[in-house]
């Protein structure tokens, strides 16, 4: 097995276990860390084919670079809106600053 297929053969591997974890899992947070892995996934077999020729060809590494970029920004987009939605929001029949008796 060459160093190429190997590569392949993880990638396809990540992206398989990130989507069928993705299909699995009913929370938020683990979805999200699935879509990542699925995500790497797909940037590692764009390198891995990118690295087919003698020399490497650019754009593949131009998009893996891009989609880097990418999956830390909805990463971080995501992890707010997930922190957002686990809030409970005051009740607007207490007053500020105090606790009740539960």
């Amino acid at each position: 097995m060459s160093v190429l297929e190997w590569y392949l053969c993880v990638a396809a591997a990540l992206i398989v276990l990130g989507s069928v974890r993705l299909l699995l899992a009913r929370d938020p947070l683990v979805r999200l860390i699935c879509l990542n892995v699925a995500g790497s996934g797909a940037l590692l077999s764009l390198v891995a084919l990118a690295a087919r020729s003698d020399p490497p060809d650019p754009v593949p590494h131009a998009l893996v670079l891009t989609g880097i970029v990418i999956t830390v920004a909805f990463t971080g987009v995501g992890l707010v809106l997930l922190r957002r939605t686990e809030e409970v929001p005051p009740d607007p029949g207490e007053p500020a600053g105090e606790e009740s008796g539960r």
